[in-house]
């Protein structure tokens, strides 16, 4: 265990504060022209767009605005998605590899000119972004990647030496990328939207979606919201028509917030040795420089306990800057497309005013933006040059049909070790701030002992598809390895796509 100054609980800086103002949630029946289901960078900028094209928009979140996923990012603004344009042309082809960075640089404009238009002070830097190895054995990588950037005429070049000493073997260079303060460019977004008469609901969960030339949105308190398009911004979708569930995959990665001895000298970067990933970039925290350090990567609901990787981050910032101040610690949630680009667009070919944006892989400030701008031309009934490539409605034999196999092997495999697994804790044997599974009255359960010494049980089974969640302590939640669900030590949902929280399960005096 290091001498760690490490944050009792984990918290994104960009929430603190919370720039958002609170809004209610729904309460009567209401009839509008778009519902746009998640209030992140995705459903606030889809909603904005469409909000200035005259529609009637009404944004619901099942939680806080800009709580979820892009409450947790990195805030890369970037076109620089690991080693993925060779990978992107062997099974795309030019012509798509091409659209894919064309499509994210155009994504980095849109932010960068809304931002000028708009007068929004969000820490917006142009910053070069790196890609680079520490492994003799990964510099055939960045190699053959730097050919692909040549092919692609991505401006960009391999290179010995970076500016931030990291041990590197070789790096690979993309110029004039950016990056900024996530939530406060948001923000302003909203007031814009609302200002074009736009409506906001928190707090509003949505379970269902009746089918029809005018869809129905329908809330967990059996509300509805009659429209003529959804579009489904909620990470995972919440409604699910094409089969998504088998069709992605959840990564959690970890970030620390910290402030260095040694001076940062400039420039985003992302190692690319599998699994010590490492991702760097500044940021400034009440005027002064620190530096947010994450990796770690991991399916949800598996490996080590968690917090070790907040400490292995920790170590590697430490020896690589010093500390003079650790501020803040979060984790992010990520899903995954088999191909690895996102799905952005209508929901299947027989749903055409169902849209969805998922699968953003890490990488959803620019994905995001694509999947505001594809979305809303769609809507509008305009041509997208981009709507090929993302279409929910693709499937790639090479890698996908591998991968599907794979991947619903292994969610097959997960619902029958969660359920024959053998755990031998019993609730009162928790100590205080510690959680596990349990076994009540011969049940398989989720226990959870807080600091002042309650205790909190809840069913250990997933609300979506019945996969048996698995601790986590780093973050104090309960998280599914099949398809990413999240819940409190209290089985509420924190991140989807279950709807429904944990059952409770109440014990007798003599077990506490």
């Amino acid at each position: 265990m290091l001498n760690s100054q490490i944050p009792i609980y984990p918290e994104p800086y960009w929430r603190d504060p919370n720039p958002f103002p609170e809004f209610p949630n729904l309460k009567e029946d209401l009839k509008t022209d778009v519902v746009v289901v998640g209030a992140g960078i995705a459903g606030i900028t889809t909603a904005y767009l469409l909000a200035k094209e005259g529609k009637n928009i009404i944004l619901v979140d099942a939680g806080r605005v800009g709580n979820g996923t892009t409450g947790h990012t990195t805030a890369k603004i970037t076109a620089q998605h690991d080693v993925i344009y060779d990978e992107l042309i062997q099974h795309f082809g030019t012509a798509e590899a091409e659209s894919y960075y064309l499509a994210n640089m155009s994504a980095k404009k849109f932010i960068e000119n809304t931002i000028h238009q708009l007068a929004i002070d969000c820490d917006f830097k142009q910053e070069d972004a790196y890609l680079y190895t520490i492994d003799d054995a990964n510099k055939a990588k960045l190699e053959t990647e730097a050919k692909a950037y040549q092919t692609l005429g991505i401006k960009g070049s391999y290179m010995d030496k970076l500016p931030l000493e990291l041990g590197e073997k070789a790096g690979l260079v993309m110029p004039s990328q950016a990056r900024f303060h996530p939530l406060r460019y948001l923000q302003k977004l909203l007031d814009e939207f609302v200002s074009l008469g736009g409506k906001v609901f928190e707090n509003t969960t949505v379970v269902d979606i009746e089918e029809g030339h005018h869809p129905t949105v329908i809330t967990r308190e059996n509300l509805k919201i009659t429209c003529q398009d959804v579009v489904l911004c909620t990470h995972f979708p919440c409604y699910d028509k094409g089969a998504f569930f088998a069709r992605l995959h959840a990564d959690r990665s970890y970030v620390l917030a910290i402030k260095p001895e040694k001076v940062y000298p400039g420039g985003m970067y992302l190692s690319i040795d599998s699994p010590a990933t490492r991702s760097l970039r500044e940021v400034t925290i009440n005027g002064e420089q620190h530096v947010l350090v994450g990796g770690q990567s991991h399916k949800t609901g598996k490996g080590v306990c968690t917090m070790q990787h907040y400490e292995v981050l920790e170590q590697f910032a430490r020896d690589t800057f010093g500390i003079k101040a650790y501020l803040y610690r979060w984790s992010a949630q990520d899903l995954i497309t088999l191909d690895k680009v996102p799905y952005i667009g209508r929901m299947t070919e027989k749903h055409r005013n169902i849209y969805i944006a998922t699968g953003f892989r890490k990488w959803g400030m620019s994905h995001s933006t694509i999947s505001a701008l594809l979305i809303t031309d769609l809507i509008m009934e305009r041509p997208n040059p981009y709507e090929k490539l993302y279409t929910p409605s693709r499937f790639q034999a090479d890698p996908s049909l591998r991968n599907a196999v794979v991947q619903n092997l292994d969610v097959a495999g997960t619902l029958l070790a969660g359920k024959v697994g053998l755990t031998f804790k019993e609730p009162k044997d928790l100590a205080k701030d510690e959680g596990a599974v349990v076994m009540v009255d011969g049940q398989r359960c989720g226990g959870y002992r807080d600091s002042d010494g309650d205790l909190h049980i809840v069913d250990s089974t997933c609300t979506h598809m019945g996969c048996e969640v698995e601790w986590n302590h780093g973050d104090r939640t309960w998280d599914c390895p099949c398809h990413g669900s999240r819940f409190s030590t209290d089985g509420e949902v924190i991140e989807g796509p279950a709807e429904r929280p944990l059952g409770k399960v109440a014990l007798e005096v003599e077990q506490r």
